[in-house]
């Protein structure tokens, strides 16, 4: 096992601890702190793919932006911050047997796939996309970029005129 696969590794424990923090929390801001280690795990994921335009989005967009949306909307609304999440018996028997099943069907699948020669190769050498994505962005598809800015401008604007009171 070489230093790829423990990092691989930390951070899948990291993204399926955290995620199950915030399915099994009873508190809605543990929940959303949980999410935040979340998010941060599949950034880690995407890095190790050399996704690296898709990381960084991942981190601006969703711990950047929403994640401290829900934080603030938890803790500014007096309401939400006593009450504790409903949790009851019905359906856990079937999302525990959902979950040993998956977990049988991901065992047997990374054991049949286990003695593929393609798994053991070297990855090619895959540089940024960020450059890449710049340049279409910027060249082919730079109408459609700006169409998509302008959409969202006129959205939050709109946004902005919903939620002003008068």
């Amino acid at each position: 096992m070489n230093w790829f696969d423990i990092i691989f590794y930390g951070f899948a424990l990291i993204v399926v601890v955290s995620a199950a923090g915030v399915v099994f929390s009873k508190k809605l801001i543990t929940s959303a702190f949980s999410l935040l280690f979340t998010f941060f795990g599949v950034a880690g994921l995407y890095v190790l793919l050399n996704a690296d335009f898709i990381a960084v989005t991942q981190i601006m967009v969703y711990i950047g932006g929403i994640l401290v949306l829900i934080i603030f909307g938890v803790m500014l609304t007096s309401r939400i911050t006593g009450v504790e999440i409903k949790q009851g018996t019905t359906g856990k028997y079937q999302y525990a047997l959902a979950g040993i099943i998956t977990a049988i069907i991901a065992v047997f699948l990374i054991v049949m796939y286990s003695s593929v020669q393609w798994l053991s190769a070297p990855a090619p050498e895959v540089t940024g996309t960020v450059k890449g994505i710049g340049t279409l962005l910027m060249t082919e598809y730079f109408l459609a970029f700006q169409v998509a800015a302008v959409l969202l401008l006129v959205a939050f604007i709109g946004a902005a005129k919903i939620a002003k009171k008068d």
